[in-house]
């Protein structure tokens, strides 16, 4: 199990994994089931092939800079952790735990519809501005 794309029907701790809603150069993310809290989460598991490389630090600090953030714009670390039964992989293969948000990606939007408007980037800024 050291490739997180197998996780998928697997439950971690008290999460049921679900399907792949996102992939990046550093993890995996997956749609899952927070059955301590009957809701729906988003899971973001490291890859394994680059834990392998660059080590878990980078992925570490995430979590610690995740878990410090508050803005309203900004989703808020729920939970993390380790995959401990992943024997193949040093001490597991970390996750973090978010709040699932049903829609579009930005990068969906801008395959769609090209580069976004000026006026609409600009009201997007605008309500990340500080009063």
């Amino acid at each position: 199990m050291g490739d997180p794309t197998s996780l998928a029907g697997r439950t971690v701790s008290h999460y049921r994994i679900g399907e792949i809603i996102g992939t990046g150069g550093m993890a995996v993310v997956y749609r899952a089931d927070d059955t301590r809290h009957e809701r729906q989460v988003a899971l973001k598991v490291l890859r394994p092939d680059v834990a392998a490389v660059l080590g878990p630090d980078r992925f570490l600090h995430e979590i610690t800079t995740t878990a410090s953030l508050r803005h309203p714009h900004i989703l808020p670390l729920y939970d993390s952790g380790r995959v401990e039964e992943d024997a193949t992989e040093a001490g597991g293969l970390l996750y973090y735990v978010m709040p699932y948000v049903e829609g579009e990606s930005l990068r969906d939007r801008l395959d769609r519809e090209g580069p976004l408007p000026l006026d609409d980037a600009c009201a997007s800024r605008a309500k990340w501005r500080r009063p």
